[in-house]
């Protein structure tokens, strides 16, 4: 009998009155907190969009020295990773303990590989003198009165990108709060709900790169014979 008690007291908190209630309250609390993400990348993107109508060949030659391909690996490892992220909020669905927790360690790992690569990449840029305000900055095809403008587009580039891995980092902390607890056996299929927010919040993470990797590595590349 008190281990049902705790049972209860543990798919149910005590402000709410029915299960439904506590997972509606607990999605809509994170759409709220999405939608002002999805302003706050929206200002980013919108300064984007301004300046490359300012500089359009600049930003066109900044885009194409960027490594397309480790941008559409990355992309494939993102979407793997909301792969398994469903995965695992479906195994929280049917109380799937070790389902949940080997769906978990998937998406940590891909979101790991993830970070990794973008700090390969980064480095990359580090070495060719394409960081903001180095004094040895310069891009390859410009003339030196329009360096400070491509110093714009990478400013914009790791602006917009560290923050998403930023994202990506609360993320994988959230990933292994959720993983402990899954190993503990706090999920059940009457209890999953901090998985499927979790998942909310991932994806959006996921859908933001969708939107990054066109803008900042695909637009107006041209293909090299």
């Amino acid at each position: 009998m008190a281990d049902h008690s705790h049972t209860e007291t543990l798919d149910l908190r005590v402000q709410f009155d029915t299960a439904e209630q506590q997972k509606d309250c607990s999605t809509l609390g994170m759409w709220i907190f999405l939608i002002t993400e999805v302003m706050f990348f929206g200002g980013m993107f919108a300064a984007y969009t301004i300046y490359r109508q300012f500089y359009p060949e600049v930003f066109a030659i900044a885009s194409t020295s960027l490594n397309a391909k480790i941008g559409a690996f990355n992309t494939c490892v993102l979407l793997l990773s909301s792969f398994t992220m469903v995965m695992a909020v479906r195994a929280g669905q049917l109380g799937k303990q070790k389902a949940i927790v080997g769906w978990l360690i998937l998406t940590l790992i891909f979101g790991g590989a993830f970070l990794g690569v973008k700090g390969i990449e980064w480095h990359e840029k580090f070495v060719e003198h394409h960081i903001p305000g180095q004094a040895e900055f310069h891009l390859e095809g410009l003339p030196q009165s329009e360096q400070g403008h491509a110093q714009i587009f990478f400013s914009l580039y790791f602006s917009m990108t560290g923050l998403h891995a930023l994202h990506m980092v609360v993320g994988a902390g959230m990933l292994i709060w959720l993983l402990l607890e899954a190993r503990k056996g706090t999920f059940s299929a009457k209890y999953y709900t901090p998985i499927d927010v979790g998942g909310l919040y991932w994806h959006f993470v996921d859908i933001i790169w969708i939107f990054l990797f066109p803008l900042l590595y695909l637009i107006d590349r041209h293909l090299k014979v």
